[in-house]
């Protein structure tokens, strides 16, 4: 039948002083407050793209796909699309390449 058997008494000391460092870490670590982020939901209106703003940002990012612009203008994904090709329409960005899914621009 067995089952766990009786440990050494070095082996108890050792298990005894590896719970109690783990107690005062995890005291320290219970002290700090969790820091709690609002998720915020994607608007679903397209920005201005003729915006001074939007545009000053756009030049600064080195890549545009619809998923850093997204990210960036708190978008969904398929109006960060839409603001893409505008852009391309008006000549601030520039196309670089597709794949299947995504195009990739980049400043002009």
């Amino acid at each position: 039948m067995g089952g766990k058997k009786k440990p050494t008494l070095s082996q108890a000391e050792k298990a005894q002083l590896r719970g109690e460092l783990k107690e005062e870490g995890a005291k320290e670590t219970k002290t700090k407050a969790p820091v709690k982020v609002e998720k915020k939901p994607a608007s679903a209106i397209m920005p201005n793209p003729r915006d001074e703003k939007i545009i000053k940002e756009i030049q600064k990012m080195r890549v545009l796909t619809p998923y850093t612009v997204a990210s960036k203008f708190n978008l969904r994904l398929s109006v960060a699309k839409d603001l893409l090709k505008e852009l391309h329409k008006q000549g601030i960005i520039t196309f670089v390449s597709s794949g299947r899914h995504i195009k990739i621009y980049k400043p002009a």
